[in-house]
């Protein structure tokens, strides 16, 4: 496991997904990507416990961390 802070690794991420992607436009976009990475979360939540990948579990929280982060910014909210 990588031995960086959890809030670390959002910061990366949120970096990273301004990088790649324009700010939000409002706040249903906002909504529907956070929703999109909360859907992946509950896919792997979901599986059999044996299944679940703790890792996979960790980056989508990471990922819906930066998410509400961005749409806090982007929106000024």
């Amino acid at each position: 496991m990588d031995n960086r802070t959890f809030f670390s690794l959002v910061e990366q991420e949120l970096q990273g997904a301004r990088a790649k992607h324009p700010p939000m436009h409002s706040a249903h976009e906002g909504f529907a990507i956070i929703l999109e990475e909360v859907d992946e979360l509950k896919a792997e939540v979901w599986k059999k416990g044996s299944a679940r990948e703790p890792k996979s579990m960790r980056a989508e929280l990471i990922q819906i961390a930066a998410m509400c982060a961005r749409m806090a910014d982007d929106l000024d909210l």
